[in-house]
């Protein structure tokens, strides 16, 4: 094996075959040293590791002697430098000096080697394996690199010319091929060495003319503080190399590599950087030009924090502006640590900004795909975490919008545990972005509706668990949102997704939930940052609800009507204001709720859900609580059309009169002597002082003639007799 590193018939292998064929000599090294230190054991006592050649018996030292006496008796010389480096160690069982006196005849060896890629290797083992076994005698691997330096010319000689044209090798390869070895030596004679050694090396580096190679293995080998310190020094060495043999810009990426670990003066930072980008700018090759802007982009962010970061953001803002392929992207192993480099969080911040509507913008397809799932988790958090309190609403509300684009985006098809599992990662992540909470919620809803239509409201055991544990999923995130509003048209519309998949029990709780937090609903609430009477918004909300309360089932032990009752009861001690007439509008919804559940089967139901038409079935006592509920409320309205008697408040009760007026003749059953007496008075109230719409007045007697006309509705031409027109005169 060791004669196959003499031949360079096919000099790119050589690097690869010298690690191979070294290996092999390793493992032949350690066998012989094992075994003549087996033959040292003296009742089954092995030595010590600090062993004196004295403890070693004759048997031993024998065979010891015999292998190197084989070794000598080899005729070629690269094979028999190999053979006896490889056991180097076992001149320990001979002398205490056996070492130290064999490395310097070694080194000696090598130069009988002619050509200059096998002796430097050679010399690179010999470092190796003196590094190994005696690294205290730096000074013979010290003469090992000098003796390269004094044969260095020799790799541009006319003998080492012919055999690269035989073999078709352009220099700038070749040379590459005496990294690898180059480094090894220098890596060696650098550890724990002095500045004065590295000094003087460095000088001696710099008196041989085309030495592009020994510096990019210098900067390789050496210490990032030695080089940082010098670095103007080494630019001006770069400088004098010759293009031609070993490519510049691979000197100044060794150079930006330490850079990036150490600093330099201070004074020469911004000059550096100029002298390496006017070579990097140059570059041609798109690959070289990615291979050294990466090491020197670093730099900047570490020495200029300002123009650093503008720098790097403009490179992601090209990147996101031509590559649409966010799999792609972000499956570049540096691309997440790129943006760690902004060491300023509101740039940081901006960069994810812009990658996120980049991303909301170019993605056409949901995706489950987990690189960019794991990359938009990691964007989303950084933008997440940057909101404090100082952060503006318009700032959070942006953050939001972006986090919520990217939630939209993700959808794993049928797996829907998989769906849920990512939205409950997500609340944990972004709690601190009330909207974010917001959408999570309706995307959870949004989730167990798609589980109903898949299963054609036919729940299985698994299918029913899994839209309770989405109910459930819900129902503990509403609680910790700020907005009264939100959270009570959350718990509606999750209470009607519970009710919907048939989980009852569950859409009663977010029923009571709404019910329990409207008397929390303050006076004025915030909206677009003005503060607003909150009375319209808790009418609209209420008038919904109503809605739905229709449908919902009574609990078999809360008692009829039980949700209604309450929600009336809250409604009465609710605190409204003097100048509101917003409770007698409510009532007269209640009114609406009441009179549809009379009906023998309600207007609408939810499907597999049996509302209090099924329960009921018209139960006559049923209806007895109804009426009992409607006089009731009817009473309160009249109550409140009282205290508006007075001369600043006859307008806004001739108003309510009306709308009263039309909701008996909508809703009432006018053959009821009562309500028919009770609708003219209040037909005459709207008009009596005046203030009545003299053309609503006259649209809506026209109306009640025109019904009068239909069949089973004679008793409203009685009932528009006893409407008079009033003129305002």
């Amino acid at each position: 094996c060791s004669k196959l590193l003499s031949d360079t018939t096919v000099i790119q292998f050589y690097p690869s075959k010298f690690v191979l064929i070294t290996d092999i000599l390793d493992t032949f090294g350690k066998l012989v040293y094992e075994r003549i230190l087996s033959m040292c054991m003296d009742n089954r006592v092995s030595l010590p590791d600090n062993f004196s050649p004295e403890s070693v018996n004759d048997t031993a030292k024998e065979t010891c002697l015999n292998w190197f006496f084989k070794i000598a008796s080899i005729r070629e010389l690269i094979p028999r430098f190999y053979v006896e480096a490889a056991i180097l160690k076992c001149n320990k069982f001979l002398s205490k000096t056996g070492i130290s006196e064999c490395l310097p005849r070694l080194t000696s060896m090598i130069r009988g080697i002619g050509d200059p890629l096998v002796a430097v290797y050679a010399r690179a083992y010999l470092c190796r394996v003196g590094m190994e076994v005696a690294p205290q005698l730096k000074e013979s691997l010290n003469k090992n690199f000098f003796d390269f330096l004094l044969t260095f010319k020799q790799i541009h000689g006319d003998t080492v010319q012919n055999q690269l044209v035989v073999q078709c090798v352009e220099i700038p390869l070749y040379l590459t091929l005496y990294s690898p070895a180059i480094d090894w030596i220098l890596q060696c004679i650098a550890y724990h060495a002095p500045d004065v050694l590295l000094t003087e090396m460095m000088e001696r580096c710099k008196k041989l003319g085309n030495n592009a190679l020994l510096l990019n293995s210098v900067m390789s080998a050496f210490r990032a503080e030695f080089i940082a310190a010098r670095s103007m020094d080494f630019i001006g060495m770069i400088k004098e190399c010759d293009e031609s043999g070993f490519p510049k810009h691979l000197l100044f990426r060794s150079l930006g590599l330490n850079l990036a670990l150490a600093d330099p003066p201070e004074n020469d930072r911004l000059q550096i950087l100029n002298e390496a980008w006017k070579v990097i700018t140059k570059l041609k090759n798109p690959q070289d030009y990615i291979n050294c802007a990466e090491v020197w982009v670093e730099y900047t962010c570490r020495h200029f924090t300002v123009g650093g970061n503008y720098f790097l953001q403009s490179i992601i803002q090209k990147v996101i502006t031509y590559i649409y392929d966010f799999a792609l992207l972000f499956s570049v192993e540096k691309f997440l640590p790129f943006l760690d480099m902004f060491q300023k969080e509101s740039v940081r911040v901006e960069v994810c900004k812009c990658i996120m509507e980049s991303f909301i913008k170019h993605q056409q397809e949901s995706t489950k795909d987990p690189v960019i799932l794991n990359a938009l988790l990691h964007i989303c958090k950084t933008m997440h975490d940057s909101v404090n309190a100082l952060t503006l609403e318009d700032e959070k509300r942006m953050l939001a919008a972006l986090i919520n684009g990217f939630i939209k985006m993700v959808s794993f098809g049928r797996d829907f545990e998989q769906q849920l599992s990512f939205y409950v990662e997500a609340r944990s992540m972004f709690c601190n972005l009330e909207p974010v909470l917001v959408q999570l919620i309706h995307s959870v809803n949004q989730l167990a509706m798609e589980t109903r239509r898949v299963m054609k409201g036919n729940h299985s055991r698994k299918t029913a668990a899994f839209v309770r544990a989405c109910v459930a999923f819900c129902f503990i995130t509403i609680p910790s949102l700020s907005s009264i509003f939100t959270r009570l048209n959350l718990y509606l519309h999750s209470g009607q997704v519970a009710l919907a998949n048939q989980c009852l029990s569950q859409a009663d709780a977010f029923f009571k939930a709404a019910v329990s937090l409207v008397p929390e609903v303050p006076k004025m609430i915030s909206v677009d940052g003005k503060m607003r009477p909150s009375d319209a918004f808790l009418l609209e909300f209420l008038c919904n609800f109503f809605s739905t309360l229709l449908v919902v089932p009574d609990h078999p032990e809360q008692g009829v009507l039980f949700l209604v009752r309450g929600l009336l009861n809250v409604i009465q001690d609710y605190t409204w204001e003097d100048n509101s007439d917003d409770k007698v509008r409510i009532y007269t919804n209640v009114l609406h709720l009441l009179s549809a559940m009379t009906q023998e089967a309600f207007i609408y139901h939810v499907d597999k859900v049996d509302s209090n038409d099924a329960l009921y079935g018209g139960d006559s006592k049923f209806l007895a609580e109804i009426n009992k509920l409607s006089e009731t409320v009817v009473s309160q309205i009249l109550d409140h059309l009282k205290t508006l008697g007075k001369e600043e408040t006859l307008k806004r009760q001739s108003q309510l009169a009306l709308y009263f007026f039309n909701t008996i003749l909508a809703h009432g059953d006018l053959r009821n002597n009562r309500l028919n007496q009770l609708s003219v008075n209040l037909w005459n109230l709207a008009q009596k002082h005046g203030f009545a719409d003299t053309k609503t007045m006259v649209k809506t007697l026209e109306y009640i003639k025109r019904r009068s006309k239909q069949p089973e509705m004679s008793h409203f031409t009685d009932l528009a007799l006893r409407l008079p027109l009033q003129s305002r005169t």
